[in-house]
């Protein structure tokens, strides 16, 4: 494994590829000063791949608490860990009996939990410092389609192709609570951790739950499809890849395979805006979806921290959103107020929780850093 600079034949001529983290711009700055100098900064290919053989696709990224750890779940059924201040590739583990996809760190960042794709469908609790496990959480009858941590424990919610939401205690292997919905693709925590939200595709709804109280149903439903945009009447449709809540518990992200994402009222369930992308998706496949050949992703967008800026990524470039703009009136498109440069596509992307750096992904993974000279 190497962690490899950039092509410099594809980097914009001022870019440092060698700097560490944080590039001359401090961790802390706020998000909107440095928001629009993000570069493709270092380049991380497998160099472990034997001649002859495909190379993988990155299904998910995930930092850790601290930030100072990022993780990918591939499709040659590894997982790799990466050293963020260092900018340097950690370790490989290896996952071939099950296979791997959604490979989240707990609290702990020495423990992980990930799905399986081979075998059975449960979910696998381990411990990366021996790759050794620790637990398996077996309940569903059907491929995993999204993990979600509580922001504060270690417990989680898994939803499934078998119709099924399991809500786990990560201490036992047995779920402590189960409910039955069309299609509950996906999973999000809103940031107190007090309620969580789960995304029917199929149905065209967002349920949202009060986590003390959830076995009595939702306590809002938001209808994705009525929210109509002009210009875009099957823009709810086209696929769903995405759930989250931003940091301040006010807006809801929901990402669509379509040409854009909608930004939700996290309150009324109203869109506030649709986040138009020039230029289209991803190839990847929305959770759920079945497709020969086609690959998933644990979502190609994300809130910035602050809870201001969204992060998309495109067959080629990284948009960002910023929403306290006003969207288009009549239509209530929002334009991205920035466009990053890159030629890869990016089909997955996370957003370091502690400091200004970004992870995007295809079939290599690229750390994005604030450049203070472009």
């Amino acid at each position: 494994m190497t962690s490899t600079p950039m092509d410099l034949d594809d980097a914009p001529s001022s870019l440092n590829v060698i700097r560490s983290l944080g590039g001359g711009v401090p961790s802390t700055s706020p998000v909107s000063e440095i928001v629009s100098l993000y570069r493709p900064t270092k380049l991380f290919k497998r160099d472990d791949i034997k001649e002859g053989k495909p190379k993988p696709h990155i299904l998910s990224v995930d930092f850790d608490d601290p930030g100072e750890l990022c993780m990918t779940s591939e499709s040659d059924e590894t997982i790799q860990i990466y050293n963020v201040k260092e900018g340097r590739h950690e370790k490989s583990l290896l996952s071939k009996k099950y296979g791997v996809k959604l490979a989240k760190f707990t609290h702990t960042s020495t423990s992980i939990i990930y799905a399986s794709t081979q075998q059975n469908d449960a979910i696998r609790y381990l411990a990366t410092h021996d790759n050794s496990f620790i637990r398996y959480f077996e309940g569903h009858e059907g491929s995993v389609t999204s993990l979600a941590l509580h922001p504060g424990s270690d417990n989680f919610i898994s939803c499934s192709l078998d119709d099924t939401v399991l809500i786990w205690n990560i201490s036992t292997k047995q779920w402590v609570g189960k409910l039955f919905l069309n299609t509950p693709h996906l999973a999000a925590w809103d940031p107190s951790g007090n309620s969580f939200a789960i995304a029917s595709p199929l149905s065209g709804y967002i349920l949202i739950y009060d986590y003390r109280n959830y076995e009595k149903g939702p306590v809002t439903t938001i209808d994705v499809l009525s929210n109509r945009i002009p210009g875009y009447p099957d823009a709810a449709a086209r696929g769903w890849t995405k759930l989250e809540f931003s940091n301040d518990g006010k807006h809801i992200l929901l990402g669509s395979r379509g040409g854009g994402h909608f930004l939700l009222d996290a309150f009324d369930g109203s869109v506030k805006a649709y986040l138009k992308k020039p230029g289209g998706s991803t190839r990847r496949l929305a959770p759920g979806q079945v497709d020969a050949g086609g690959v998933e992703s644990s979502g190609e967008c994300c809130f910035a921290p602050d809870a201001r800026y969204v992060f998309s990524g495109a067959r080629s470039d990284l948009l960002v959103w910023d929403t306290l703009m006003a969207p288009n009136p009549d239509d209530k498109v929002l334009e991205p107020a920035h466009v990053l440069e890159e030629q890869r596509e990016a089909a997955v992307l996370a957003h370091n929780p502690r400091f200004n750096m970004l992870a995007s992904a295809d079939q290599d993974l690229m750390f994005w850093l604030p450049d203070p000279n472009a």
